[in-house]
This record gives structure tokens, sequence and C-alpha cells, in this order.
């Protein structure tokens, strides 16, 4: 037998986190008090520090992460098998506002940065050709193929057709939601150009939708209506990209603060140390970026659930706590409406991990958005108004979330995982790995290793590190998934094809 090391993450805890994998028969010491293992345990695994009786809740990060199915002992193995979510339907919340301000000191920090003609900053310069329709998704493909062949990508960081499967045969929310992606995909900075590839007789109506974008620059973002054209559509949009590129191929870094960043929060793929090393250390960058002046979005609503009033409490009014709590019951109903539970989640990745309810993913998953109070709130689809920490309604679902988070004006995506995944959406996506195992195994997928906070490394140290290098990839460098060409969009869906 032999001391074995842990973490036991708040003083309430009833649970300690395992941080190498533990045999049958290992003592770890607790609070001053010997705990033998009953069970062999992986890494990043729970085991129960206290006993407790059928029914009873278990805590982690101080909160409730279900209870226990059965009577349990101190050194058992805790599991989906014995542990269970209290979720179940709508609540309803009081504001209990925290009022924490952040203590951070703003460094001054820039980066080199594309300026838009309405303001905006964007820290890439492609050209992109957005379908209205899923019906041209080949001629889009085609069209930005040929151009990379002329230009070879010269003067410009990528040229990318964004194909999606809807602009028609949607109803109400759903054609919504995709005009309204494709809007904001259309307007996002780190385009420098964008044709916009119709066919004409979809739902989505091309003139219909160039209204959408509001007062936008002409020059930079061209319509092709290919049933109007008389011939060859392909040489008609190559006409229009070789011009789009003589416009963007022209544009030039600028230095800009580091205030004018916005950076999307997500998590995928997660495992027992997400919420120890990855979030947290994620968060702290939040907490950070906020007070040099800039914005953080944190979306994933149904991995909210269970720390809800973590986030509720920190809304900076009783309109923003409003506003947060009709996100929150509204995804519910959504998965009552289909005759879902709410907490039916996590996966077997997540599982497999260490993560076994709702709560336990959630309070992991909200240490993403650091300690800065709610700045904002917004739908599935809404463009960022407020800088500081904004929640965004969309799905956990990693491409939907990634997706959405791009499109409210996001720069770029940190996304913590534990399990790995190679996939990026239309804007950069940073990986950051959970432990050391992942940054090792797939060094092709991982642009940062948090692994270090499990071997002695503190986040006071690892920070500026952090910190540098999302600079660096503000100011170009690509992520693995631009090194590996992984880019794709997915258009949140819930209604009838018809």
């Amino acid at each position: 037998m032999e001391l074995t090391t842990f973490l036991k993450i708040n003083p309430a805890d009833s649970v300690v986190v395992c941080l190498s994998a533990k045999q049958k028969g290992d003592i770890i010491e607790v609070d001053g008090q010997e705990i033998t293992i009953h069970q062999d345990t992986p890494a990043g695994h729970k085991i129960l520090i206290k006993d407790v009786t059928k029914g009873e809740n278990i805590i982690k990060y101080g909160y409730p992460i279900g209870h226990a199915r059965q009577n349990l002992e101190a050194g058992d193995w805790v599991n989906e098998n014995n542990l269970k979510t209290n979720l179940s339907g709508t609540l309803e919340y009081t504001y209990n506002p925290i009022g924490e301000e952040l203590k951070i000191a703003n460094e001054g920090k820039t980066f080199l940065g594309y300026q838009r003609k309405n303001g905006d900053v964007g820290i890439r310069n492609e050209i992109w050709i957005v379908p209205t329709v899923g019906c041209v998704n080949g001629i889009a493909e085609k069209l930005a193929e040929k151009l990379r062949q002329e230009t070879n990508d010269q003067g410009i960081d990528a040229i990318y057709a964004w194909h999606h499967n809807y602009g028609c045969s949607q109803l109400s929310g759903d054609h919504e939601n995709t005009r309204k992606i494709l809007r904001d995909i259309c307007l996002h900075p780190n385009a420098g150009a964008v044709l916009v590839l119709s066919l004409g007789c979809e739902n989505n109506q091309p003139d219909d939708f160039m209204a959408m974008l509001g007062d936008f620059d002409k020059r930079r973002i061209r319509l092709l209506v290919t049933q109007k054209v008389e011939g060859d559509e392909i040489e008609e949009g190559m006409h229009i990209l070789r011009e789009l590129y003589d416009i963007a191929s022209k544009d030039q870094r600028e230095e800009v603060p580091v205030s004018e960043l916005r950076i999307g929060l997500k998590c995928g793929g997660s495992d027992g140390f997400s919420g120890i090393t990855a979030n947290p250390l994620v968060g702290a960058f939040s907490d950070w970026l906020v007070a040099q002046g800039g914005t953080s979005v944190l979306t994933e609503v149904p991995e909210m659930f269970g720390a809800e009033t973590i986030l509720m409490n920190r809304c900076r009014t009783e309109g923003l706590f409003k506003q947060t709590v009709s996100m929150i019951n509204n995804f519910k109903d959504y998965f009552l409406s289909h005759g879902e539970p709410v907490g039916e989640n996590p996966s077997p990745g997540n599982k497999a991990g260490g993560i076994s309810t709702l709560e336990d993913k959630a309070l992991g998953c909200v240490q993403k958005c650091g300690k800065a109070p709610v700045n904002g709130v917004m739908e599935y689809g809404d463009r960022l108004q407020h800088k500081g920490l904004n929640l965004l309604s969309a799905p956990g679902n990693d491409l939907v979330a990634a997706t959405a988070l791009a499109a409210c004006g996001c720069h770029l995506v940190l996304f913590t995982t534990g399990r790995g995944t190679p996939f990026g959406t239309f804007i950069p996506t940073m990986k950051i790995a959970t432990n050391p195992t992942l940054a090792n195994n797939k060094p092709k997928w991982v642009d940062f290793s948090a692994g270090p906070l499990l071997e002695g490394r503190t986040m006071q140290e690892l920070l500026p590190a952090f910190i540098d290098k999302v600079i660096a990839i503000a100011n170009g460098q690509p992520t693995r998934n631009e090194e590996n060409d992984y880019r794709e969009i997915s258009i949140f869906k819930n209604g009838v094809t018809l």
C-alpha cells in the first residue's frame, strides 16, 4: 500500500479527484484521516471521503453534483453507476447578486489586427464564399478551389467556402436561425471580402438576405445569383472573386489594443481534469481579458444546468439575471418538449474521463468564464453588443456551439478538451489539453497544454505563457485546426424540414 496523490477542490467537498490512477487497497490521507480505496480508480475520477446514505447529495466544487443511488462508504469510487443527477424540469430563481469586481491591472498589451471600415478589427484576412442555400455548395467549393489555385493565397490568410445544408425548406425559427448565422458570417471582421452565392429560388431570398446585412461595405461584400447568370456561373463568380481578391490582398495588419479582442469559451471531450486545469486556466485568461477592456463569451447552455445560479448571481443587473433565467429555462423547455430529460448528459467519453453527471460537468464548464460579472446575454444568432463577459444561447454540441460563438463576433475560440478533438469552426479554434497525456499523444491537435498544472506549476506561472500564445494567434500564428485545414460550420436546427 502507498500514499497516493489526489485533489480536494473545495473544503466542503465529499469527494477528491485522483491525479493518477489508484489501485484497490491504496491509502490516501485527507484532512488528517487515512482512507483505503475500495476499487481500482482511473485518473480524473472521484473517490468518496465520507460515508453517505442512499439519496444523500455528493459534493464537488462546493456544490451538489447529484445524489447517491445507494449507501456508499469513504473510499468508494464515485461514478455514473452509483451517482444520479438531481436535475429535472424548469426552476424558479432568486437574484442574489455577488457584485465581485476584478482586481487585475491593465497591462496595455496590443496585437496586430486588420482594421475594418466599420471600426471592427479582424485577426485574419480571408476571402469567404457564403452560400445562401445548400443547393450551391458545389459551385461555392469549386470557386474557392479555383481562386486558391490562381492566387496561391498570396496576400491573404485563406480562401474558404462555408457549405451548409440549409436556406430552403425550413420554417419559422429554423429559417431565421439559418439567415442570422449566415448574415453574421458575412459581417465577420476576419473576412476581408465575401461573395454571397445564391441559387435564386430558395426561401432565403437573396435580396431579402442582403437587406439583413444592413449598412455593409458594398466593395467587399458582393452577391451572385446563379440562376440569373446567362452562361457560365463559374466564370462570373471568378470575375467577382478576382475583384474582391485585389481589394482584400492589399490589407495590412496594424497595432491595436488587446481590448479589441473578442474570445469564445468552449469545452468538448471533457474529462475529470477539465474543471481543474484547462477550464480554470481559460477562466483566468477570460478575467484578464475583461480587465484589459476585452470581451469573452460563454455558451453551451445545457452544460450550465446545475451551475446556472453561479452565473445568474454574477449578472450586473436584475434585467440580465432575468434574461439568464429565461435562457436556462427555455433550453430546459426545449429538451422537455422533445420528451427528453434535462439531465441527459454527459457523453460516454465524459464518463470514461471521470465526469458522472451533468452537474459535475456544468460546475467544471463554468470555470471557463472566471469570476467576471456578466455584462450581456444574447440569443442564438445575435451579434455582440457589450464588452466584458457575455452569455450566449446555444446547445452544447461542439460544432454548433463553436459556430455560434464565431457568428456572434468572436475572433477566436478557446476550446478545452481532455479527450481530444481535431475540428475547427470558421475562426481559429485553439485547443487546450487538460492533461499531459493528451498533449503528448496528439501534438497535431493541441495548441497548448494545461497539464503542467497537474505537475506542480501554478496558475500564476502558466497564465503569462497562455496570454502570449493567444496574442500570437491573434497576430497570425495558425492554430492546429488551421494548419490541418479542418474548418466547418454547423447551424442549429429544431423544427420541420419541408
